[in-house]
């Protein structure tokens, strides 16, 4: 089989950083201002909350005024004309340049591109095809959304396209534009998700530049079981719901049944990535790190620590959503992004996303 190389990644972070003292002043008060209009007695939040309940202590997002805005509370994007380019385009550019950057590429080499993401903006054009036609590049591109494991399940199809020669050069970026989709009125989930993007440069080993930090990829694992306890209904059929003449649209935002995710996410991801080691003849100790997605800190931790079957280390599983919260797919991404430049030759490592469906996605690689 042909070898099929990662030899770069980008990250793009927006311009705006929220802490979690910002996001409680901001929620605080319109929990006031609707107890007081409503008679309710809704409790208020707190920095320390949300840092035990996740780890996050902070947040990057496109836009901050709205959110913070208590009479609001969700982001505020003015209506762009068609002709100009979209939010998730603009996000996905800086990130793709720094991964052609790093693979030593430039974007007349790409043949395919996927945009993977959780959430995107419309139904069609697809983004991808926006992208592709502002970064210049040729061939074709297309979307794909497995919500919190996009990238990885988009990495396992340009994985196999490469090997069956339909490419040599494919882009996978990941637009996560979380804010738009969280309902940041809710304490229990206001304040877990982030913006980002992020970027990998994938390839057959004979057209990777000799010079690029390269990991060759040993295979792909993917697993879907459905279930409703992560869940947006945001769609196309909105405006059919509504029985009178004129509709009358609510806003769909992310919801989950937080406990039941953790008892049941956290061993089948600790299962599924022991799998994927083993069926590639290695153990869990012959693997340096985990670059897990970046959803809870604890959850993190126990799939780690039941991986390892051990107590890990912090750059066993280095977490990035102290900072960036939860990105949705582009989490696991981030984390190799940050955490790889000490990775010697024959060092073995995966990504591993996991979320919505359920779907699971892992990535298995070795540094080249």
């Amino acid at each position: 089989m042909p070898q099929i190389y990662l030899t770069g990644s980008g990250v793009f972070t927006p311009p705006y950083a929220i802490s979690n003292e910002d996001l409680v002043t901001s929620f605080n008060q319109y929990i006031d201002q609707h107890n007081q209009k409503t008679g309710e007695s809704l409790t208020h939040s707190s920095a320390e909350f949300i840092e035990k309940a996740s780890g996050i202590k902070s947040r990057y997002v496109m836009e901050k005024a709205g959110i913070l805005n208590p009479n609001r509370m969700r982001p505020f994007y003015p209506k762009r004309l068609d002709t100009e380019m979209s939010i998730q385009a603009e996000m996905a550019l800086p990130a793709i340049k720094e991964a052609l950057a790093a693979s030593k590429k430039t974007a007349k080499n790409i043949d395919v591109i996927i945009c993977a993401c959780a959430s995107l903006q419309r139904s069609y054009p697809a983004v991808a095809i926006e992208i592709q036609h502002y970064l210049g590049a040729s061939g074709y591109a297309f979307d794909v959304n497995v919500a919190c494991s996009s990238a990885t399940f988009a990495i396992d199809i340009a994985y196999h396209m490469l090997q069956t020669g339909s490419a040599n050069t494919i882009l996978v970026v990941n637009p996560e534009l979380c804010s738009s989709h969280l309902n940041f009125k809710d304490r229990d989930s206001h304040f877990i998700f982030g913006d980002v993007a992020s970027a990998v440069i994938l390839e057959r080993k004979e057209v990777a530049n000799q010079q690029a930090d390269a990991f060759e990829l040993l295979g792909t694992f993917l697993k879907t079981n459905f279930s409703n306890n992560i869940r947006n209904n945001d769609g196309i059929i909105n405006a059919t719901e509504d029985p009178e003449d004129t509709p009358n649209i609510q806003f769909h935002y992310f919801t989950q049944q937080g406990k039941k995710v953790f008892k049941e996410v956290v061993p089948m991801v600790s299962e599924h990535i022991q799998t994927q080691v083993y069926n590639h003849h290695y153990t869990p100790d012959k693997i340096k790190r985990l670059w897990l997605h970046q959803a809870n800190i604890n959850m993190n931790r126990l799939i780690a620590e039941k991986f390892y079957n051990r107590d890990i280390t912090p750059l066993e599983a280095p977490i990035i959503l102290d900072t960036y919260a939860n990105t949705s797919s582009a989490g696991s991404i981030i984390a190799f992004h940050q955490h790889h430049q000490d990775f010697k030759t024959g060092e073995l490592g995966l990504i591993c996303s996991f979320g919505a469906g359920y779907s699971i996605g892992s990535v298995l690689v070795k540094k080249v």
